[in-house]
């Protein structure tokens, strides 16, 4: 028979009141904040009966507009999360100097700057990308939804319990200690034996199977729904770069659930796949990881190029300069990116000879990018340019990222790289392409598309507000960091003994306030928005008017997009439709078939958070039934096809009629 002790061991496993940080008073103070703030939430939507509202129009949607929306707030809000962990590591090196230890120990600054990486690249920089190609993509291509409209939901909610994984640690045994890329033999079991290093695998683990399945279905979008006349060479260049996006993605991610399932493996049965016992070798991890890291780079980057080609086509006034190669540039770009993992470890003893080779093709993955950077110049050139909040995130853009893809050829020279290598020069560099390339891309992209998402823009005074803290600070944050780089000063400490280092550490810090300000400004530029968005509708016609698809629907689009299939004749579809004098038939119409909203998808992802925190906690029973649970779920929904719902004729002819009008006044 069992005792008490053993049933409690095999309920909750690993689990006990000790993985509560009651010792740590920021984390205390924090999950009671934390706690205060969600219960004021909570009770706020209790109070206002929304929760029935969310669920049947948000939570269990399955239209691309709605999920795209909800990818861009998770991604807002775990930035909140990402740049306070960035705000205390930059106060605790600015502190940090001879005899002053700072106010972190060392424990919690490393999970802290591990945490830290893996927030902003997999639930910031990620959900935001998913949230404008799941938005734009099937508006620009004439199509009415996905390929996959309940994958698409099921591939939000698998990314935001991957979210939910990573914020438990928080408050339940910590968060892995070994750098956002987790090497062994640190991340081993010998050297982790706590739970940290399981929340990071398998809170990637879930949010990277969301993101594959997103990656399968954008591009079965992108191949077999766009609109009649549409051939590959007139797709929209966001169009384009989201289609080589996503092939990197389904061509990546897969590397990436493979290496964790072994480091799993190695972890949970003891394997050696990365140890040096029975033949295990940690560089094949290392090796694996960049195979996946640094298209991953790829997959941040080239959407938002395409969201550049978009606005500085709208705000020039005219067609983009070079279309053709731009696309070309952006295959070149996405091939390229499979030869230059390597270049991540120069110094680990590959040889010159394989050093030279990922060294040249480093080198010249930047002849495209430099490419699209003369295109979007010449596009400006002679153009009627107007200076609004997008346009300004897209000049801020081409001027530091022409900074940070310097640095970055610099890097690819291996003696180079062998000076530099793990040093904070790599950190500003890295810093100085992601927030310059991804960050103020999705910026533009937000502003540039709001307009369409809600009929009204976003307010443009704490837009510039924020884009120039934002600019400012990221110069203060990082131009230090070169600099310390260069004098030889190691990433991922927490205390120096140099007196001499402390302004520059200093100056960072200040730069990171500034960039708190330019959060904050964003903050309230969507309150005032949402305060003042009568003012700020607009009742002529759209916004912005720009050239490609989506913005010949109304702003908001209804949820079945286009009544009328459109026709393309041409790279610039909207605005020839304009010349064209193109109003739409309103005879003719057969009803709308679209499929219902599901809660499968938000079911099967909360069994799959549940799952990854019984396995991190070693609850076996508990694991064994949410993966059963999972398998049920799954098979019952391969049953229910009958989930549809028709759009009659009156819906649709009032709301083109009033669209008719307003097309009017353009042509």
């Amino acid at each position: 028979m069992f005792d008490h002790l053993d049933i409690t061991k095999l309920v909750f496993g690993r689990l006990t009141w000790d993985a509560i940080p009651f010792h740590d008073p920021i984390l205390l103070v924090t999950f009671i904040a934390i706690g205060l703030g969600g219960a004021t939430v909570l009770g706020a939507l209790t109070y206002f009966r929304v929760w029935g509202y969310l669920w049947r129009e948000w939570f269990t949607s399955i239209d691309h507009k709605k999920i795209g929306i909800m990818y861009i707030i998770l991604g807002l809000v775990m930035l909140l999360r990402g740049f306070s962990d960035a705000i205390m590591m930059r106060l605790q090196q600015a502190v940090s100097f001879g005899d002053s230890v700072g106010y972190l120990p060392p424990h919690h600054y490393d999970q802290i700057f591990t945490a830290h990486g893996v927030i902003m690249i997999f639930f910031v920089a990620m959900p935001l990308i998913a949230g404008l190609m799941n938005f734009a993509v099937p508006l620009q291509i004439g199509a009415r939804d996905v390929a996959f409209p309940f994958l698409n939901n099921l591939s939000f909610w698998m990314t935001a319990s991957g979210a939910v994984l990573v914020m438990m640690s928080l408050f339940f045994g910590g968060f892995a200690r070994t750098g956002w890329l987790a090497y062994p033999p640190l991340s081993g079991i010998a050297y982790s034996p706590d739970v940290g290093v399981d929340y990071y695998i398998w809170s990637l683990q879930v949010a990277g199977i969301g993101t594959l399945l997103s990656g399968i279905n954008l591009i079965a979008t992108i191949v077999k729904m766009r609109a009649p006349g549409m051939g590959l060479m007139k797709m929209p260049i966001f169009t384009w770069t989201a289609l080589c996006t996503n092939v990197l993605i389904v061509a990546a991610f897969p590397v990436l659930t493979a290496v964790l399932g072994l480091l799993a493996l190695d972890r949970y049965v003891g394997t050696a796949f990365f140890s040096n016992d029975f033949g295990g070798n940690a560089m094949m991890y290392v090796n694996l990881i960049w195979i996946w890291g640094h298209p991953e780079v790829y997959i941040l980057i080239l959407p938002l190029f395409g969201v550049f080609s978009e606005v500085v086509s709208t705000f020039s006034g005219k067609r983009l300069f070079g279309y053709a190669s731009m696309v070309y540039a952006t295959i070149v770009i996405t091939i390229l990116s499979y030869l230059v993992w390597l270049h991540h470890f120069f110094t680990m003893g590959s040889g010159a000879s394989v050093n030279s080779f990922f060294g040249i093709t480093t080198m010249i993955i930047s002849i495209p990018t430099g490419a699209k950077i003369f295109n979007w110049l010449f596009t400006m050139y002679r153009g009627r340019i107007r200076f609004e909040v997008p346009m300004l995130w897209t000049i801020g853009f081409m001027i530091t990222f022409t900074i940070g893809g310097m640095t970055g050829v610099l890097l690819a020279v291996p003696p180079a790289d062998f000076v530099l290598h793990n040093s904070l020069f790599l950190v500003a560099h890295f810093h100085n392409v992601i927030i310059g390339g991804v960050v103020f891309g999705a910026f533009a992209g937000i502003n540039y598309w709001f307009p369409k998402a809600t009929g009204y823009k976003l307010d443009p005074f704490w837009g510039r507000v924020s884009f120039w803290f934002w600019v400012s600070g990221f110069w203060f944050a990082f131009m230090p960091l070169y600099v310390l780089g260069l004098m030889g000063v190691t990433r991922r400490l927490s205390h120096f003994d140099d007196p001499s280092l402390q302004i520059w550490f200093q100056i960072a810090a200040f730069g990171a306030f500034l960039v708190a300000l330019g959060i904050l400004s964003m903050l309230i530029q969507f309150y005032v928005t949402f305060r003042d968005r009568e003012k700020l509708r607009d009742t002529t016609g759209d916004p912005w008017d720009g050239r490609t698809l989506e913005w010949s629907t109304s702003s908001p689009p209804p949820s079945y997009n286009f009544a009328f299939t459109p026709q393309v004749h041409d790279l610039d579809a909207w605005t020839d439709m304009k010349k064209r004098g193109y109003v739409r038939p309103l005879q003719g119409f057969i009803p709308i078939h679209m499929p219902k909203n599901t809660g499968t998808g938000i079911i099967l992802a909360g069994l799959s958070a549940v799952f990854g925190f019984a396995a991190i906690w070693h609850m076996w029973p508990l694991a064994a039934l949410s993966f059963v649970a999972i398998l049920v779920v799954a098979i019952g929904h391969t049953f229910n096809y009958k989930r549809e719902f028709y759009i009659g004729a009156d819906e649709v002819l009032r709301v083109e009629s009033e669209r008719t009008q307003l097309l009017a006044s353009h042509v």
